[in-house]
């Protein structure tokens, strides 16, 4: 097999169980976007033999590829770095850490400038000084494939993991999955696994989310890892109703009307998003750029120009005619939760593994808010570094015994079945679910009674799937039904966190408890599978705390 598997093959081959292909490493990473790539070059810069394995094709798939992000790009001043601190504390509920911002605003300013010594084409202003404060993703993303390969990097596109593996220790060893082009499979002994694998966005049609299925967290949760953060994954991205594309920034400088034409009061991109949920419960909801002048115009088009291609597909002008727009679940791609870090090298609670990008949780700098780029952006190219170089140093002590322990498959559920175990109907799987995590009424305005409705018939899929699995001869079938599994456990995490926190903070809306509860000022950390858990992280606030807190504005 080459290093590389080109776009366009077929998919859903028959798997040839004769046709392994078996590699070692010293470090194994999941996940070809900016968290993953960004790895791979910290792991190979500490000397570790890399293999990184790709759902789709490196440079081209995920949320990143598609879109123009902002980075979290501050120049190192004091006060403006203090003011990029601040900006979001307040949204996120006061939930972040300082010090990981600190160090997250560092890494990121030396590596967008890096970048720009790769050859990246950053703009340039009137004076001549290059702009480095967003990035277009398919030439951000093509440069960091070339430079993956330049390092030495095994990349196996199209070869999504099905599950990890472990050692007699318990210690994560590895991974195996399908490579589904070639129906060949595949296994990787490693030192070291670092998941880059992205959030979830429950296969909601968001732009680039449709490998983002939450498998590395269901893989993580395997092997022991925890998660935090998950009532914060209900994030809704504004979109035209006829399109994918969930690019939010642009409506910054929208109206939004009723279909009658009447303005619909308080409506907005950033702190009017729970209106027009609202009223699309009832009626449709129609947008229109109107307050872009012509000057702003002509840049939007030249700092995302895939924004536009639906509208001029249709024929719309959007600055000067009223389109209609809905509400895409982007759940953890644009939340904050994920697999909790537990040190500064991004180790998870699993030995062995470590986690980077959206698939690990980002409330140590956003708290409860995030939203597309920025923050993210920022987070997978740091997290991504410090997993890359923690994952190589892991593999170093373990040493050369890494690629001769002997190692187990520790997946759990929808993985094909020796014993021919009853077929798993995948695709009623994931309609359920969207059910489930798709309503307004459901996930973003939760009350007890809902949430509590809700678990009862996530828990009731999840024994369907645990006691389930795919066609054993199809690779698509076995990704497809670890897909579907990924999303039962990720949208259990989500509502027993969110039953937890009774109150409302950052992007988690309560319903039953509107009001912000300063008592409740702590991460919450929920794991397990077919026994969901919740607990909060750390003592409670000191009543001096609490106090201050609950009478700040």
């Amino acid at each position: 097999m080459s290093d590389a598997v080109e776009p366009g093959g077929e998919v859903g081959r028959v798997l040839d169980a004769s046709d392994t292909l078996t590699l070692e490493a010293d470090v194994l990473v999941l996940g070809g976007g900016p968290a993953g790539t960004w790895a791979a070059l910290a792991a190979a810069a500490k000397g570790a033999r890399v293999v990184l394995a790709d759902k789709g094709y490196c440079g081209s798939s995920g949320a990143t590829a598609p879109s123009g992000v902002g980075v979290w790009y501050v120049p190192p001043v004091p006060e403006l770095r203090e003011a990029a601190k601040s900006s979001r504390e307040g949204l996120g509920g006061h939930l972040s850490d300082h010090g990981w911002m600190d160090r997250v605003l560092d890494k990121t300013w030396a590596s967008v400038n890096e970048l720009g010594t790769w050859g990246y084409p950053f703009p340039v202003d009137d004076a001549g000084q290059p702009v480095r404060r967003s990035l277009q993703g398919p030439e951000y993303m093509r440069l960091m494939r070339k430079r993956v390969k330049l390092a030495g990097v095994r990349i196996l596109d199209h070869s999504p993991a099905l599950e990890l593996l472990v050692d007699a220790d318990g210690a994560v060893a590895g991974a195996s999955g399908v490579c589904r082009q070639l129906g060949q499979r595949w296994v990787v002994k490693a030192g070291a696994v670092v998941i880059a694998t992205g959030g979830c966005a429950f296969l909601s049609k968001a732009l680039g989310c449709n490998v983002l299925t939450g498998d590395g967290g269901l893989m993580a949760a395997e092997v022991g890892a925890d998660l935090s953060g998950m009532e914060f994954s209900n994030a809704y991205a504004i979109a035209p109703a006829f399109a994918s594309v969930t690019k939010t920034l642009f409506y910054s400088w929208a109206t939004f009307y009723y279909e009658d034409g009447r303005v619909i009061e308080g409506a907005g991109s950033h702190r009017g998003r729970s209106i027009i949920a609202e009223t699309l419960l009832t009626q449709p909801v129609f947008a229109q750029l109107d307050k872009a002048d012509e000057a702003l115009q002509a840049w939007m088009r030249t700092a995302q120009p895939n924004f536009f291609l639906p509208f001029d597909r249709a024929g719309i002008d959007p600055f000067r005619q009223r389109f209609p727009v809905t509400l895409r679940l982007e759940g953890t791609v644009r939340g904050t939760g994920g697999i909790r870090i537990t040190g500064p090298t991004c180790a998870t609670s699993a030995p062995g593994l470590y986690a980077a990008g959206d698939a690990a949780t980002r409330e140590l700098i956003c708290g409860g808010f995030t939203g597309g780029g920025s923050h993210n952006a920022a987070w997978a190219i740091s997290s991504g570094q410090w997993a890359g170089e923690g994952a190589a140093l892991f593999a170093r002590n373990v040493g050369a015994r890494g690629g001769q322990r002997q190692v187990s498959g520790a997946g759990r559920a929808a993985l094909p079945a020796a014993g021919g175990a009853r077929q798993l109907d995948t695709e009623g799987v994931i309609r359920a679910v969207q059910g489930e995590v798709f309503p307004y009424d459901k996930n973003l305005f939760r009350t007890e009674r809902g949430l509590a409705t809700s678990l009862d018939r996530l828990d009731s899929l999840w024994r369907d799937v645990r006691q389930a699995g795919p066609a054993a001869a199809d690779a698509r079938e076995a990704v497809r039904a670890r897909e579907s599994a990924a999303m039962v456990a990720t949208a259990r995490w989500m509502f027993n966190a969110a039953r937890a926190r009774t109150e409302t903070r950052g992007m988690h809306k309560h319903t039953d408890h509107p009001s912000l509860d300063a008592a409740q000022q702590r991460r919450l950390i929920t794991g397990g599978l077919d026994r969901v858990w919740v607990r909060a992280e750390g003592p409670a606030p000191a009543p001096a705390l609490a106090a201050a807190e609950a009478s700040a504005p």
